[in-house]
């Protein structure tokens, strides 16, 4: 029997209304789902709002990361194994599928599955059968299946990577959950629930709030990494700023930010030192040069990582002097 609740999704944008209420219309019935998102929009979430708004609310709730398991050990994890299957195997195991009898199974990154665990997932879902490994005796099981990824399962099915017909039994209806960028509202309400419990993990005696400057910063920010990186943001910047008597005025987007990273430009650019046009060229030199080492002086790939057309870069390769090996000009 399942102890927990689900957690709530924080959020009052109408597009994450609309999947949420979608997903409670899906929980009672008894099929499977596919939801589909980018990393870190919560898709687990969705996943337990559909198994505890359901009748199985009080039976398991199991969840499985399909890429982070070999294809041999998720077999013997989803499916068991009896004794001898393989070197090791001295005793019965029971799969989580068998523990999942009566209630639910979250398979995370579905599209990375092998296709012999395709079919026998397919023919689980069709039938509600199975063997362990190992073993002769056909089980039947009654499990939901909620299945989770953040690719293009359709296209995968048409290049024959997924097979179509355990598609099509995933998506009796699929809930494609929308990115935090396309949630309007929702990152300062976010921000300011992080921030709360990172206060008091940080054992202060209120969360001084954020300021104009970082709010603005905050929804701003594309969030390419949605809440969970939004969950970072605000987790690192209150420990950084350390200070629960004034609003967080300083925002650590990027903990790579350094002037001493690895690869990153080496012109070091001196207020004090030569003129403005000087500083630019040894800038844009500097820039070109760590392009180029970068990408073993493919100046195709160099360009690319600048954000420049091919021509575009031999052009500034041109106005520096760096073609065919001749050295920069002076400045």
């Amino acid at each position: 029997m399942s102890e927990r609740s689900p957690q709530r999704m924080i959020g009052e944008s109408p597009v994450l209304a609309d999947l949420l209420d979608r997903a409670s219309d899906l929980a009672p019935l008894n099929r499977p789902v596919l939801v589909i998102g980018e990393r870190g929009t919560g898709k687990e979430l969705v996943a337990e709002r559909l198994h505890f708004l359901s009748s199985r609310w009080q039976q398991p709730l199991l969840k499985v990361n399909c890429a982070a398991i070999s294809e041999s050990l998720l077999d013997a994890d989803l499916f068991g194994y009896e004794p001898g299957a393989f070197t090791g195997a001295n005793r019965t195991h029971i799969g989580r599928f068998e523990r999942a009898h009566e209630g639910t199974l979250f398979l995370d990154e579905v599209g990375t599955m092998s296709a012999p665990l395709q079919e026998k997932l397919l023919r689980l879902i069709e039938y509600g059968e199975f063997e362990r490994l190992g073993g002769q005796k056909t089980l039947t099981v009654d499990v939901r299946i909620v299945a989770a990824t953040n690719e293009d399962l359709p296209a995968l099915a048409a290049q024959g990577r997924f097979r179509s017909d355990l598609l099509d039994r995933l998506a009796f209806d699929v809930l494609t959950l929308p990115p935090l960028r396309a949630r309007q509202g929702d990152v300062p309400l976010l921000a300011e629930q992080f921030a709360i419990a990172m206060s008091s993990e940080l054992g202060w005696s209120m969360f001084p709030g954020f300021s104009e400057t970082a709010l603005a910063a905050l929804n701003e920010h594309p969030f390419h990494g949605n809440v969970r990186e939004l969950k970072n943001v605000v987790e690192r910047s209150l420990y950084r700023w350390g200070n629960e008597h004034a609003p967080v005025d300083e925002l650590i987007l990027d903990p790579f930010d350094s002037p001493w990273r690895p690869g990153r430009a080496s012109a070091e650019v001196s207020l004090a030192d030569g003129r403005f046009n000087d500083q630019v060229a040894r800038f844009e030199i500097g820039l070109l040069e760590a392009a180029l080492e970068r990408h073993e002086r493919h100046q195709g790939k160099a360009a690319e990582s600048l954000g420049l057309t091919y021509h575009q870069f031999r052009s500034q390769l041109r106005k520096h002097g760096l073609i065919g090996g001749a050295r920069p000009k002076s400045h």
